[in-house]
């Protein structure tokens, strides 16, 4: 039996904060995985350092661009060393830090930039850091995303039935695995579905002022969608894709959110808040939807979501009712949609611990990406060290 305890960091597209799991990983003989979460913490961004973050993913100047790439390095390092305090593990113990940073762009083939300084967190926490964990797919041809497919498969795969992950972070994104307990990753599919909670959380920032996203979903939940234009957006070239794919806020920028609200008052001139967050919603809902009723012949039995979207109550009834619109594949009648939460541990620590598990393999010479899900030339040891 090999054991491994790795910090993982996440800073997602929906600007919330940085997520940081401290997780163990033990590697069976038979070279089976499993993971224990031994912590996990959510440091929520400042307006300021949100509004920075906001502001280099749209163009700044290089000098704000690199402070803020150090800036953000101290940011990882200290929600790891809150996470490592949380669980009780000496410093000593960690095999190392696995950080994802925040994407400021993506754009494969061509390219795809995470920044948060590496070497920054090395000499803040003493301990060696793994990052970079994209840049190897694209440089394969690969889409470098979606990433956790790998945890998907090793880690939360079901025994005996297919099983779909669905993350709803900023950006929509599903795993389909086979059953397990040691699925064939050539099986296993995986691709950015749309929107997560990236759109309704800018709508609510532009016309709630104070408000950084639909609290419990009680804006959607008092609103009625203005399906036409729900129906109009999931027209884009990106909703028409084959899988393999991916997409960002490169896709979902301020002006694409400016032009959403326009059209719902122009389309309905008493629109009010309320309306316009159902409409951006059932836009994020009905685009998952959508990804099981054009790429997903396989026969899936359970959807497990997980992030922050599937803390939205308003979001998660809204995916269960355009779920219900898409045939089951045969033999079954039904998909049952399930919480992360219920099956494992905190959704919301889910990505952290992925990256983790993409650190752990990049200790064992492991591939970590899955051809199948990102379309690259083939597997690929993904991430670059960074020493203590």
């Amino acid at each position: 039996m090999n054991e491994r305890i790795l910090v993982g960091l996440m800073s997602g597209t929906s600007l919330d904060g940085i997520s940081a799991a401290v997780a163990r990983f033990r590697t069976a003989d038979d070279g089976l995985r499993s993971v224990e979460l031994l912590s996990f913490v959510s440091r929520p961004y400042s307006s300021v350092q949100r509004a920075r973050l906001a502001d280099v993913m749209v163009g700044t100047n290089p000098a704000e661009t690199t402070r803020l790439d150090f800036a953000l390095g101290g940011w990882l390092a200290d929600a790891a060393v809150q996470a490592i305090a949380d669980s009780g593990v000496p410093r000593s113990d960690i095999s190392a830090i696995a950080s994802h940073g925040h994407t400021v762009w993506h754009e494969p083939p061509y390219a795809t930039w995470q920044f948060g300084q590496p070497a920054v967190i090395a000499e803040r926490t003493g301990i060696a850091v793994i990052s970079d964990f994209r840049v190897r797919d694209v440089a394969a041809g690969g889409q470098g995303a979606p990433l956790v497919p790998i945890a998907d498969a090793l880690l939360f795969c079901a025994p005996t039935h297919w099983r779909a992950l669905q993350n709803i972070g900023g950006i929509g994104n599903i795993t389909i695995v086979p059953p397990g307990p040691r699925p064939e990753l050539s099986a296993v599919r995986a691709f950015d579905t749309g929107p997560g909670v990236c759109v309704i959380d800018a709508v609510v920032r532009a016309l709630v002022p104070g408000m950084l996203f639909d609290t419990d979903g009680a804006l959607a939940l008092a609103g009625t969608p203005l399906d036409d234009i729900v129906n109009d957006l999931l027209d884009l070239p990106f909703f028409h894709a084959e899988p393999p794919k991916s997409t960002g806020r490169e896709l979902f920028t301020p002006d694409f959110v400016d032009a959403f609200i326009a059209r719902c008052l122009h389309a309905r001139p008493d629109c009010s808040v309320p309306d316009i967050v159902a409409t951006a919603t059932a836009f994020t809902a009905h685009s998952i939807a959508l990804a099981f009723a054009r790429f997903t012949p396989e026969p899936v039995a359970e959807i497990v979501l997980s992030g922050g979207g599937a803390r939205n109550p308003a979001l998660v009834a809204a995916i269960e009712r355009a779920l219900a619109t898409v045939p089951a594949a045969p033999g079954f009648l039904t998909r049952r949609v399930v919480p992360f939460d219920d099956l494992f541990f905190d959704g919301e620590a889910k990505e952290a611990v992925a990256f983790a598990l993409l650190g752990a393999l990049h200790l064992d010479g492991v591939p970590g990406n899955v051809p199948s899900a990102t379309g690259a030339r083939g597997a690929r040891v993904l991430g670059s060290f960074t020493p203590a």
